[in-house]
């Protein structure tokens, strides 16, 4: 990679977003079944169907995140990999340099601009 910022810059903003969602991913994690943190497997007499309809809603929206976020933790392990084996910056489709701009925002980024739309796009 040449040019623009150095790839010690582009590390130390991928192991920050490591740790950030490490972090976020914890904060979401469930190890035990919804009757294990909820106590109760059916709606009691005192209990609202919203309440556990709620429950349920926002136990499948964080194993969705979790998901995700193991997802972007693996596309940083690869854009550190890209790093050390020197082809850091450059689009794993064509070869061609990935924007400085483009690494700045998205710095585990594996293809240039061109190729992601057209890959979106299929």
């Amino acid at each position: 990679m040449t040019g623009g910022p150095g790839l010690d810059h582009f590390r130390e903003l991928l192991e920050n977003e490591r740790a950030r969602l490490e972090h976020a991913r914890a904060a979401v994690h469930h190890d035990g079944s919804l009757l294990e943190e909820t106590g109760d497997l059916a709606i009691g007499s005192g209990d609202h169907i919203a309440d556990s309809a709620s429950d349920t809603y926002l136990r499948e929206l964080d194993g969705g995140l979790e998901e995700n976020a193991g997802h972007l933790l693996a596309e940083i392990d690869a854009a550190l990999e890209r790093i050390d084996n020197g082809t850091y910056g450059l689009c794993v489709t064509c070869g061609k340099p990935i924007a400085p701009e483009r690494l700045e925002a998205v710095p585990y980024a594996a293809r240039c601009i061109d190729d992601t739309r057209a890959l979106e796009s299929q």
